[in-house]
């Protein structure tokens, strides 16, 4: 063996949350493990999460909240390692945190605790960390297992697990290696796209981006290729089209052409005081209804859309009815830029469930938003990175 080239058992590129749960189990599983990150630091998408306090998981996980083209693949995996696992790691390292709304699971304090708990994990477990490790290529090795070459040098080993991520938040740096790799060794990849992401309007809907800063908690329904959805959270205005969670949600299974439609007073009878016996049917009666149950400016533009055709039950029925289900077009969206995760990537169907290997390929595993699995908004995604890392980590 060439002197400048290094063994180990385990090679794990990338030291973001799968990579760096990855590393730390299979080297506290005796495996010597070199993880190698292209930054200059580890779990960048981490540090910046939930607004820099790390929504780490989610009460209510399962199979359900992800996206895939094969729903049932994340089952075996999210069996194997549930929220009640990493709670209780975090509670181990004496992290404080929080429940939000919906289960959604936050650190006290700074995201940085997670980082920190995850590379002390890894320290146990004698992981050695390169870091700026750039210019990445892979080959079998001609002993079995594969080489490693890179900017910092090369590296063999007999199990290599790809947790690069995919292509969103391009800003930390992502890129399409993993994907790269998997067609190298013969996996198909399912079309990555934005996912939980801001959308766009334009033309006569562009009216509405006038309204940036405006927020509402709503009802809003997609249904496109991506399948069917209905989240009730918050949506914003902005100066481009429409985020805030609930669209964000929507997002991932909206498909371009599709409507997205919004309840914009969900559980609310709005106009139901105007059909009683000798209710005023005027101007201000409307605005005052709509006020009562929406921001000021977002009911103003609504009462100017509404069209009515004059003030007969009927009218305000339609009107009503409309109002639950207003129908935005959007144009597209503010693409991987924005995007918080990737939708599509390694296709499952080449992937073993329970271990995240390949199943043509003895040694090569995936791992995290590399694969075709993708988390709701709200701490998802962390845990399907948690569960696929400590799958592989457990197996190499």
């Amino acid at each position: 063996m060439a002197a400048d080239l290094r063994q180990f058992d385990v090679i794990v590129l990338g030291a973001g949350a799968a990579g760096l749960m990855c590393a730390a189990v299979a080297g506290q599983h005796g495996r010597r493990v070199a993880l190698l990150e292209h930054n200059g630091q580890v779990g960048r998408k981490i540090l910046i999460s939930g607004g820099g306090r790390c929504n780490f998981t989610n009460l209510h996980c399962g199979p359900g909240n992800f996206i895939s083209e094969n729903p049932h693949f994340a089952k075996s995996a999210l069996a194997l390692y549930e929220p009640r696992h990493f709670i209780e790691l975090v509670e181990r390292y004496g992290i404080r945190w929080h429940e939000k709304t919906l289960g959604q699971l936050f650190c006290d304090d700074s995201a940085r605790a997670i980082v920190e708990m995850l590379l002390a994990e890894c320290a146990l477990g004698g992981v050695e960390m390169v870091l700026n490790a750039r210019a990445i290529e892979v080959e079998s090795a001609a002993g079995g297992g594969f080489q490693v070459a890179s900017s910092q040098g090369k590296f063999t080993a007999g199990a290599l697990v790809v947790a690069t991520g995919g292509l969103s938040i391009s800003k930390l740096g992502a890129t399409g290696l993993g994907y790269e790799l998997a067609r190298q060794f013969g996996l198909n990849v399912v079309s990555p796209r934005p996912g939980l992401v801001p959308l766009l309007l334009g033309g006569d809907e562009a009216v509405w981006t006038g309204l940036a800063g405006v927020a509402a908690e709503v009802a809003v329904r997609a249904n496109g290729a991506g399948g069917e959805c209905c989240f009730r959270e918050k949506m914003l205005l902005t100066h481009r089209g429409l985020s805030g969670p609930a669209v964000l949600q929507a997002s991932s299974f909206w498909r371009a052409a599709e409507e997205l439609v919004v309840d914009f007073a969900p559980g609310i009878d709005v106009l139901a005081r105007l059909t009683k016996p000798r209710a005023p049917r005027v101007e201000g009666a409307l605005r005052q209804a709509l006020r009562e149950v929406l921001p000021q400016r977002l009911a103003g533009i609504i009462e100017e859309k509404l069209g009515r055709n004059g003030w007969s039950n009927p009218a305000l029925e339609a009107c009503e009815r409309r109002l639950h289900s207003w129908a935005f077009h959007p144009v597209g969206t503010e693409g991987f830029e924005k995007a918080e995760v990737t939708i599509g990537g390694v296709d499952t169907a080449g992937l073993q469930a329970r271990t995240m290997e390949a199943r043509y390929v003895p040694g090569l595993f995936f791992v995290g938003e590399a694969v075709d699995v993708t988390g709701w908004l709200g701490g998802f995604n962390f845990q399907w990175a948690w569960a696929s890392g400590v799958a592989a980590g457990r197996t190499v």
